[in-house]
């Protein structure tokens, strides 16, 4: 299953290319920040409409936590009033096929259990 030693550990280890992605996603709000992400640059204001059950706080978070990793990036607009925009950067598109096959792989998966 593991293509090379990096995934072949006794435990979770920084450098296992598996443990790297979950990291990656992790996070409660995590997947459904980046899904608003993938469909093109947001304002703070547009993820907050977006996910409206979303705290401002938990979203900050979020926000500099994928930011820490280099999944996303912010770009200040000039103007009055300040504009603060959020998009992913290459590294963060990378997770557009794994969030896609743990959708559908969850979808899979509630059906099997809806047919038990």
């Amino acid at each position: 299953m593991v293509p090379d030693a990096r995934g072949a550990t006794r435990r979770p280890e920084p450098t296992c290319p598996v443990e790297v992605a979950l990291a990656a996603i992790s996070g409660r709000w995590t997947t459904l920040v980046l899904r608003e992400l993938m469909h093109g640059p947001r304002s703070f204001g547009e993820l907050r409409l977006a996910l409206p059950t979303l705290s401002a706080k938990v979203l900050s978070e979020r926000l500099a936590g994928l930011e820490r990793q280099t999944l996303v990036e912010r770009h200040r607009r000039r103007g009055f009033p300040a504009r603060t925009v959020y998009r992913l950067t290459g590294a963060g598109e990378r997770l557009r096929p794994l969030l896609v096959e743990l959708y559908r792989t969850g979808d899979a998966l509630l059906r099997d259990r809806a047919r038990r």
